[in-house]
């Protein structure tokens, strides 16, 4: 297994790092100090791919291989939290349902729509108020046919996009006996009647990203709005998941980085005692944590990306890497503010936003709780 980056994927990853560079960093602390989404990142985001990247190309997508998706959320997170996470629940979670298991219908009808950035984003409700991460038993929200539609009513939470998303794909239960084939995945327009979307969040940290409670009040869809078979939604969910979790180990990593460039910096610059601080070994000593663990963390997520491109199984290695690397990144950036000393804690300095938006991704597309429950399965299986 070779993680050497193609000539294509170089390429790839010097166009969203320019890109983040000047498009996405320099607004990271304007998007947390007044929670407004940065638009202009998918207005430009669009044309260079980085909304299509589980897209085919034939419905306008750029349908990058599964490494290049964790290089451009890598370099996302790099420059801000709540912008990458607004992109991987778009293209991991809005749009990957839809093109693994859409029909050739709605993916023409919503894919491109949703890859050019000239329009809203895509989102996914899976979260339940009184379920978390019980999935398949938690699902309470229910579809019923009724002629040529589905009328759909109950609640999500936690849904991230929801306010900026064209359509919401949400799992329900579409059999009330229960059971893995009880549960489907419909594509609810975010226009549709019935559907109200609460207000956004008051969270820790990623205020940029919006995620909101969703309630279904008789919403009325389409039959043909069904994401893959009826009684499939769990399985889809699942596979989804697994996806979504090497995206968010990415911007983990990414946001790591960036604290440790920040604290090389101000170690670099500050002085005490008569001396920079980069010259004290106490300071050395995390510095050197920090670069050890990140590049451990990337190079266990190129590796599940790379099983997933080449069709093998990557269940236990996605969630490895999710485990590995959002924990990783929630201590460097702890020791980024150590490094900074007083000045971490302050937000004139970038680290303390950082530390709040990595501390969501050991919650966000399944714990590390849950994280740990997958790789023991996996271990105890094991000859």
């Amino acid at each position: 297994m070779n993680f050497d980056l193609s000539e294509e994927q170089k390429v790839w990853k010097k166009t969203v790092h320019d890109f983040v560079a000047k498009v996405v960093k320099p607004k990271a602390r304007e998007v947390d100090e007044t929670g407004e989404f940065n638009w202009e990142a998918v207005r430009k985001g669009g044309p260079i791919g980085l909304l299509g990247m589980n897209i085919p190309e034939a419905y306008g997508g750029s349908g990058v291989d599964m490494i290049s998706s964790a290089i451009a959320m890598e370099e996302l997170g790099w420059g801000c939290g709540s912008t990458a996470l607004a992109f991987t629940a778009h293209n991991g979670l809005g749009t990957a349902p839809l093109a693994l298991y859409g029909s050739e219908e709605l993916k023409a009808r919503w894919l491109s729509l949703v890859a050019e950035g000239k329009n809203k984003l895509g989102a996914l409700a899976l979260t339940e108020p009184g379920a978390g991460s019980d999935i398949q038993g938690g699902v309470i929200t229910k579809a019923e046919k009724r002629g040529n539609d589905w009328v759909i009513n109950g609640a999500k939470m936690w849904c991230t996009n929801a306010s900026i998303a064209e359509y919401i794909i949400t799992l329900v239960r579409t059999d009330p006996k229960g059971g893995s084939k009880s549960l489907s995945m419909i594509l609810v327009p975010t226009d549709s009647k019935g559907l109200k979307i609460g207000p956004a969040e008051k969270k820790m940290g990623l205020h940029g990203s919006p995620t909101h409670a969703v309630s279904y009040d008789n919403v009325t869809v389409p039959l043909g709005n069904l994401i893959g078979p009826e009684g499939r939604g769990l399985q889809q969910t699942l596979a989804t998941l697994d996806g979504g979790r090497i995206s968010i180990g990415a911007i983990s990593v990414g946001l790591a980085q960036s604290a440790m460039e920040a604290a090389v910096d101000y170690a670099r610059q500050r002085k005490a005692f008569g001396q920079s601080i980069a010259e004290f070994q106490a300071i050395q000593f995390k510095l050197s944590n920090m670069a050890t663990e990140i590049e451990a963390a990337r190079t266990m997520l190129y590796k599940a990306a790379w099983l997933k491109d080449q069709r093998r199984p990557f269940n236990k290695e996605a969630a490895m890497a999710k485990l590995f690397a959002t924990e990783m990144a929630e201590r460097a950036c702890y020791d980024a503010i150590q490094i900074h000393g007083g000045f971490g804690y302050s937000s004139e300095y970038h680290v303390e936003r950082m530390y709040r938006d990595a501390r969501l991704m050991t919650i966000g597309e399944g714990t590390s709780e849950i994280q740990r429950l997958v790789i023991a399965r996996h271990v105890l299986a094991s000859e």
